[in-house]
């Protein structure tokens, strides 16, 4: 069993600890500007670091992944340990490329893969810890600088007067792990499946283009243009449809027995909830196995919801990032449609760009090149 992801902090605890790291993260991530007009300037800032990062290449193949997983990595880093780095810091590089492995690792069944996995995680960890001793040397419980130091702050206070108290270091450091892996891997996978999409249809990326162009102009976006820019908004949702990035949700526990579809299940099993089943659902999507942004549109060509569009699961573990997820896929997509035509790199068809999952914990692009064309 993939044992080195079974590890405590928000995403493994259960019961009254879960209740308390859920509650804590969730209000902290809030103060730190998740779903709030500072965070939205975050998004903007950083994404034009990464138009900068794709105009250096001046229209020649590259591939989207460093970058792309750098760019959306420094918001979680601003909220956790209170500051963004520098893409050529090679500090933040190793960070980020082992998470990344890591997850992509999680998926993999063979035992030489999960010691590797295991390796890469302790390398991590170490790496956390030095973030956390130099966050804890510079301290000032007076003006918190993201959620680490508010843990810390935490946790001081509950040494005191709570002897179970799970803000304690292993929490710490797996739910500074589990937010930096999270807060990264999916949202920014999914934005590589969005540019290769687009490049693959490129008719579906003119109007994407034609509805940017013609609503917000070359101004820069904001999150309230998201009702006035309702194809964008599909293609967006249907991306996290069809690219089904957390096939298999994360494991839950059932808090009694139940029948479910002729089967007993007794209190205390681990499930699965398997989300492709939803997204894929032939009784709840006129294409399930295309790429059809009408999915989400009506006849007059507005957004609809839809109740079986859920990869951020559901219930009470649902994904606690929802909100900051949500505002950077719309932020960082609109903003490099406007700046960028994404393209197939010379000698490869447009038909040759494979929509093909490599496996992991979630669903990545095969490694693949596009052209990163200059717009504006």
């Amino acid at each position: 069993s993939n044992q080195f992801l079974l590890c405590p902090g928000v995403v493994w605890s259960n019961h009254e600890p879960w209740r308390e790291l859920r509650r804590f993260t969730m209000t902290n991530l809030r103060d730190y500007g998740m779903g709030k007009r500072a965070c939205e300037d975050k998004i903007t800032e950083e994404a034009q670091y990464l138009c900068n990062v794709f105009k250096n290449f001046k229209g020649k193949p590259l591939d989207t992944t460093q970058p792309m997983n750098q760019a959306v990595s420094n918001i979680i880093c601003s909220m956790v340990y209170g500051s963004r780095f520098e893409y050529d810091d090679p500090k933040f590089v190793t960070l980020v490329s082992d998470a990344n492995r890591i997850m992509r690792i999680g998926g993999s069944p063979s035992v030489q893969v999960i010691f590797r996995g295991d390796i890469l995680k302790e390398k991590n960890e170490n790496q956390n810890r030095q973030f956390f001793k130099n966050l804890r040397e510079t301290l000032n419980p007076q003006m918190c600088r993201g959620f680490v130091d508010s843990f810390l702050v935490r946790q001081k206070k509950s040494k005191l007067s709570v002897p179970d108290s799970p803000f304690d270091e292993d929490n710490l450091l797996q739910t500074a792990l589990q937010l930096f892996a999270a807060g990264t891997e999916t949202t920014a996978t999914t934005l590589r499946w969005g540019l290769l999409i687009m490049a693959k249809y490129p008719h579906l990326q003119d109007q994407v283009r034609e509805e940017i162009s013609r609503v917000i102009g070359s101004r820069q976006v904001l999150t309230e243009d998201r009702k006035d820019l309702p194809f964008t908004d599909a293609v967006i949702h249907e991306t996290q449809r069809i690219a089904n990035i957390v096939p298999m949700g994360l494991p839950h526990r059932t808090s009694q027995d139940i029948t479910f579809q002729g089967h007993f299940i007794k209190k205390g099993t681990t499930v699965f909830p398997l989300l492709t089943s939803v997204l894929y659902d032939e009784s709840q999507w006129e294409k399930p196995h295309s790429f059809h942004p009408a999915h989400f549109l009506d006849k007059d060509g507005k957004f609809v919801k839809r109740n079986a569009f859920m990869p951020f699961s559901a219930g009470r573990r649902i994904c606690l990032g929802e909100g900051l997820a949500r505002m950077e896929l719309f932020i960082f997509f609109v903003t490099l449609m406007q700046r960028f035509r994404f393209t197939a790199p010379p000698g490869v068809s447009e038909e040759e760009l494979e929509l093909v999952p490599r496996v992991g914990l979630s669903l990545n692009p095969t490694a693949h090149e596009l052209c990163a064309v200059p717009c504006l």
